[in-house]
């Protein structure tokens, strides 16, 4: 076909189209609109199909082909296998507790080990107080030579029924030692508690040593002890060293020595020194810490629950082991005996053994009282109970007791 000279115009095109009637007519036959019709719906069709494919892509099927009553048990394990429901858990945000009324302690990481001063553990020291005064200096003196760090050391005492200076002398040594800067002099704390108990024993040797002052005077420093722990006692605090004020002589390192034996109750032997025409009488003191025996078990079970054993004494004899007749400090210190009773003069105790309730019965616990009767409770919750009888430290010589010549 030939095109026209000048190209391609208008007027070319709409010479060569198809009369308008003639499309008209075309349209409108039924022919034409039901293949069109027809065309519209397989569109529609197929871009139905493929959304739904596309959507189906986000959907899993968590249950089997078959009912669970059509499958076999192997089926069932193999399906269960590898067909867990997912879970989404709802992690919450922290809760944050703004009021400065309210305070938290965490006990969880206090601990009583082997190695005190190296893990840090903070120490208490306690020690009850009466009628002390002429004491109190020497005391500090020895605590001065603590070689346990003196920053991890807190001391308490508790101040009551006295009728000498025990307070004021008390207050200045304290003021004197913890105003020192020499470094490890000062300790991290000094709490004094005042608690009278109305006790009506006199001080005197012969008397509070007397056999009928043993009962009475036993629950009155139990109920003082007691209420010196739980005035002092604080949530960091690993050890409690019961230490009397009338100790004369100690080693410097007897935190430590005492610790390393992870024990939760230790105490050592209890001695004196005489000194008489030149000669140095080592007497034994305490015979409050003590092995139990038949003899004592069977006299036990003939007495009142109410009566206090008093050890050392000829009114009851109990045929007991004691720690102040064993040992020798020449021989090795570390060695070490399980006791049943023992005396407060010095004690090591874990801090937990306080928390748990184990404290000085105030009243007959098993024929016992205060340091006694505390050992007795510490048994009975499964506590250890340990003397050394060759660690020895040395009390004031009272004159009531015979040395050994």
């Amino acid at each position: 076909m030939l095109l026209p000279k000048g190209g391609v115009t208008w007027k070319s095109a709409k010479a060569r189209l198809p009369p308008w009637r003639a499309i008209l007519v075309l349209v409108t036959r039924t022919r034409f609109l039901v293949s069109v019709a027809i065309a519209g719906l397989l569109i529609l069709l197929w871009s139905g199909i493929s959304k739904s494919a596309s959507e189906m892509q986000s959907f899993y099927c968590y249950g089997s082909s078959k009912s669970p009553m059509d499958m076999s048990i192997n089926e069932m394990v193999e399906w269960n296998a590898h067909a867990q429901t997912p879970v989404i858990f709802n992690h919450h945000e922290p809760y944050e507790v703004n009021s400065t009324s309210i305070s938290t302690m965490d006990l969880n990481p206090i601990r009583s080990t082997s190695k005190a001063a190296a893990n840090g553990e903070r120490v208490l020291i306690l020690t009850p107080l009466r009628d002390a005064a002429p004491y109190i200096q020497k005391y500090f003196d020895l605590l001065y030579k603590l070689t346990y760090p003196h920053e991890l050391i807190d001391l308490a005492f508790l101040v009551g029924d006295c009728k000498d200076d025990t307070l004021a002398v008390l207050s200045s040594e304290l003021n004197r030692i913890q105003s020192q800067t020499e470094e490890k002099i000062a300790f991290r704390s000094a709490t004094v508690v005042q608690k009278d108990f109305g006790a009506d024993v006199e001080m005197s040797v012969e008397e509070r040593h007397s056999f009928a002052a043993q009962g009475p005077r036993r629950k009155s420093i139990g109920r003082a002890r007691n209420y010196l722990l739980y005035s002092a006692l604080k949530a960091d605090h690993s050890w409690v060293y019961w230490r009397d004020v009338d100790i004369v002589d100690s080693p410097d390192k007897i935190i430590e020595d005492f610790t390393a034996h992870d024990k939760d109750i230790l105490v050592p032997n209890i001695w004196f020194h005489r000194y008489r025409d030149g000669h140095d009488i080592e007497g034994r003191f305490d015979y409050n810490s003590w092995i139990e025996s038949d003899k004592g078990r069977r006299l036990r079970a003939t007495l009142d629950p109410n009566t206090v054993l008093a050890e050392g004494y000829k009114e009851y004899a109990t045929g007991r082991t004691y720690l102040a007749t064993m040992g020798d400090w020449r021989n090795n210190k570390d060695e070490e005996i399980e006791l049943d009773g023992i005396g407060g003069v010095n004690i090591i105790v874990k801090a937990d053994v306080h928390r748990t309730g184990i404290n000085f019965p105030a009243y007959a616990f098993e024929n016992q009282a205060e340091t006694e009767g505390f050992a007795r409770m510490a048994k009975r919750a499964g506590y250890q109970v340990f003397g050394l009888p060759n660690y020895v430290v040395w009390h004031i010589d009272t004159d009531e007791k015979p040395g050994n010549a």
